[in-house]
């Protein structure tokens, strides 16, 4: 896998018009554009099925949480959207993780789990009663993913090794959290460098802000791209 199939640019605009301009501006540089609930919410699964019929690849990043039942129909009909990756929240437990998988239809969609997100340190994990380090919830997420038959998990870049370790080679870790060398972190409490990220073992990395907010988006990619062949 080269880079560029490596990089995800996350989409965090209110607009499909904003959207569909850096999409235009990004040809080429990234591998896959994450839809996140802001722009879905905005512009709806329309906005999803026009940017894979343009060939660009998709991760709907909605974070299902609800009763099995609920989040089974919600990932099927994501799947039947085109998207390669779709995700759920691992807090929802085995069951409903289980019941995601077994709703997939053989279209090639892969499935993650988030673990903790990371605008969460130990602190915050502690006023929703989660005792502990963060470093073991993440890996008790995971393995509980895995054991779900779950294809990967969403976890900062800081827990790529436990992850790994704890699931193996072949199980798929995508990182937000990326913050180029020398760039403000903002509300993300646990981020990474692109090439420290790689380092660690992560397959994608998702950028959204470094890129999107950047005076010249395709220039700000450019230069995450080169961060990242640094560390392949």
């Amino acid at each position: 896998m080269n880079v560029r199939d490596r990089l995800v640019v996350a989409l965090d605009v209110p607009s499909a018009e904003e959207a569909l301009v850096l999409v235009e501006r990004l040809a080429g540089l990234a591998g896959m554009f994450k839809v996140g609930s802001q722009l879905f919410t905005a512009s709806g699964p329309d906005l999803v099925r026009g940017l894979v019929a343009r060939g660009e690849k998709v991760f709907l990043d909605l974070k299902y949480h609800d009763i099995p039942n609920t989040v089974a129909g919600a990932v099927s009909a994501a799947c039947r959207l085109g998207v390669s990756l779709v995700d759920v929240h691992a807090l929802g437990g085995k069951a409903m993780m289980e019941a995601a998988v077994g709703a997939m239809p053989a279209m090639g969609t892969r499935l993650l789990a988030i673990t903790v997100l990371t605008s969460h340190d130990a602190a915050g994990l502690d006023e929703l009663g989660v005792a502990g380090e963060v470093t073991d919830t993440v890996r008790r997420l995971a393995r509980l993913a895995h054991a779900a038959e779950v294809d990967g998990v969403v976890a900062s870049p800081q827990e790529v090794p436990i992850v790994r370790d704890a699931c193996g080679k072949d199980f798929l870790i995508v990182t937000p959290g990326i913050r180029p060398a020398g760039a403000r972190t903002g509300d993300q409490a646990r981020s990474a460098t692109p090439a420290a990220a790689l380092k660690a073992g992560a397959d994608l990395l998702v950028v959204g802000r470094p890129i999107i907010e950047a005076p010249d988006p395709a220039a700000a990619a450019r230069a995450i791209l080169r961060e990242m062949e640094g560390a392949a």
